[in-house]
């Protein structure tokens, strides 16, 4: 069996020895290293030729934002999961270390009572990322506590086909009147391309990303920044406009609802689903009754298989279905798994799918137009 080697990088003896004993309870993962900061990570990763990095992000010398830029630029292409703190100031700098070249995150354990607690909960964390962005990983294929399915539910991730492609024949034939947008494992960059490269669109956008409170409001801030379109976070009962984006809040689940012939947001307090909440089922499944199927599903990057049932839901509705590729994708996990399952019209790299979005939305307004004329 082939382990899935790990180097371990955080200034905090505690905390590197937390991580390393979580670990071990993999037997397909061997720490094979530990730095206390990242300039000794930088000066150990030829040496151990780790698959993966787990790193700190507040460090003397060289902190894990700098260490993450100087991997990068000096060629090194291994996975790095952060470990955060659930803080504004730890969001701020875990999403600048996503934008410096991080894969993923993680944050630390916090009020959890005793000390084997904190290991099940470090292990619940770190063990399915690190299994599922390791060299022949498959997104799919492990339970994820927040972004997951059970091993037997998972998507059986099959090769994507490279570029755009048609799976099925356009159902795009009424005008699109919402958006919705599902991501995870990657998707804070793959997000920011699509935002940056988007249009304002003659309908509103709702997204699900998997993120945690304070994390979905800073996200929403930053994609903010990028494009034509206003982005915030949702709030509960808000009408829903056109150019605007909505990123649903951390620990709610995001729905949508027709009330007097406008859409609104509506924040619940459901179970999780699929492990998540906020889930992209949840969404893609409530969007489709309040729009009467005009709608538009997208599927970015991510562990698992939310949005897997929500876009069966939309196609069954008369929507239509775009995911993003396995060539661009962190894992994929999400969109294998709605596209191996048949409910993807059209698969594309992360740099297409603004184009196709804003072509769909605006071809099925100007389509029907035209037949009603």
């Amino acid at each position: 069996m082939t382990r899935t080697r790990v180097l371990v990088v955080d200034d905090s003896v505690v905390v590197r020895r937390l991580v390393t004993d979580a670990l071990s309870r993999e037997p397909r993962i061997d720490v094979v290293g530990v730095a206390a900061n990242g300039r000794i990570a930088m000066s150990k990763l030829d040496q151990l030729a780790p698959d993966v990095v787990t790193m700190d992000i507040e460090m003397p010398e060289m902190n894990g934002i700098e260490t993450v830029r100087a991997m990068r630029k000096a060629g090194h292409k291994q996975p790095v999961i952060m470990f955060s703190t659930l803080t504004e100031r730890g969001a701020a700098a875990t999403l600048d270390a996503l934008a410096a070249g991080a894969t993923d995150y993680v944050t630390k354990p916090a009020n959890v009572g005793s000390v084997q607690q904190s290991l099940q909960r470090v292990a619940d964390e770190l063990i399915p990322r690190i299994l599922a962005l390791a060299p022949g990983g498959r997104g799919g294929a492990l339970p994820h506590p927040r972004a997951g399915v059970s091993a037997g539910a998972a998507a059986a991730a099959t090769p994507s086909p490279r570029g755009p492609v048609r799976l099925q024949p356009p159902r795009a034939t009424h005008p699109v009147r919402l958006v919705v947008i599902g991501s995870s494992t990657g998707g804070p960059e793959a997000l920011s391309k699509v935002i940056s490269a988007l249009p304002a669109l003659p309908v509103p956008v709702a997204v699900v990303q998997h993120m945690p409170p304070v994390f979905t409001r800073q996200l929403a801030a930053r994609l903010d920044r990028l494009g034509p379109s206003t982005v915030s976070e949702a709030v509960d009962g808000e009408p829903l406009l056109p150019g605007h984006v909505y990123i649903a809040p951390g620990d709610k689940h995001l729905t949508v609802r027709t009330r007097v012939a406008t859409l609104h947001a509506v924040l619940e307090n459901g179970p999780p689903v699929n492990f998540c909440r906020p889930a992209v089922d949840v969404l893609f499944r409530a969007a489709v009754p309040a729009v009467r199927g005009e709608i538009l599903a997208v599927v970015l990057t991510g562990m698992g298989a939310d949005g897997r049932a929500g876009c069966e839901a939309v196609v069954a509705g008369g929507g239509t279905v775009l995911v993003q590729d396995e060539q661009t994708s962190v894992v994929w996990g999400m969109p294998g798994a709605v596209a191996t399952a048949g409910w993807a019209h059209a698969v594309y790299p992360i740099n297409e799918v603004a184009g196709a979005v804003a072509r769909t939305v605006n071809e099925s307004r100007t389509a029907t137009v035209g037949g009603a004329s």
